[in-house]
């Protein structure tokens, strides 16, 4: 029996960037027929064409499911495709496909075959490739990871970038306790994982950086620090840990 995977695509006035994104994933995943994949559009709050730009491209690739929250926030709308998902496995990535599609089948295979609870795409490992980022979005990126590890001693480096994948009892045992619900969501769930003994395996990507990025960097950086300081002082949840459950 294959095994199932979900892709959530969490879109906010992605009009323009969807359809050659979903596109250019249905055709990738045919490469791949080991697994049954299904693409899950999270609209939250799009003002635009999105929601109806996704359903006609629904009349083309029969395995695209939409959800729509009528509130803002990518965690949210990741957190809730998630939870709805009946999938063995629940992806997402950015719209904009930034992580090349080549890095996706070990991200699934570190959770179906390795053992591993959750698997992150990163950007600050050695082995990566990153093409065209600018010197300022490096350094916060960089200062960002120091800081994170400094306060909670994490193994992994890259909490912010839009390629993870989650198992199912991972999922359902650990997104109840996430609180963001927007950019500080990704880092917030790796550190309540890891810190309740769940096993996380950060991969090298390949990763080119989308001028047109939608990413408020001084806004999403002071949401991300007060994150840190309300982890930090109001404690880390509990969960059951995965080794009994």
């Amino acid at each position: 029996m294959s095994v199932s995977v979900d892709i959530v695509i969490p879109v906010l006035n992605e009009e323009k960037a969807l359809p050659g994104c979903i596109r250019k994933l249905a055709y990738f995943v045919t490469e791949h027929p080991e697994r049954e994949w299904r693409f899950v559009v999270a609209d939250n709050g799009s003002e635009d064409r999105t929601l109806e730009v996704a359903r006609e491209i629904a009349s083309e690739v029969p395995s695209l499911l939409l959800i729509r929250l009528e509130q803002r926030g990518r965690g949210r709308a990741v957190r809730k495709a998630w939870l709805e998902s009946d999938a063995d496995v629940r992806c997402y990535m950015d719209v904009d496909l930034s992580t090349d599609l080549g890095c996706l089948p070990d991200l699934v295979a570190a959770v179906t075959e390795e053992g591993y609870d959750i698997a992150i795409g990163s950007r600050l490992l050695k082995e990566s490739h990153v093409i065209g980022r600018t010197l300022k979005r490096e350094v916060i990126s960089r200062c960002y990871s120091l800081l994170f590890r400094s306060m909670f001693f994490t193994g992994f480096r890259d909490a912010q970038c839009g390629f993870k994948a989650i198992s199912r009892a991972a999922a359902q045992a650990l997104l109840p306790l996430v609180e963001d619900t927007g950019w500080f969501f990704d880092t917030e769930l790796l550190i309540i994982a890891e810190k309740n003994g769940y096993r996380i395996r950060e991969l090298p990507v390949t990763w080119t950086d989308d001028p047109d990025t939608r990413v408020k960097i001084i806004a999403t950086a002071l949401g991300d620090i007060r994150g840190l300081l309300r982890l930090r002082f109001g404690g880390i949840p509990k969960s059951i840990p995965p080794s009994v459950r």
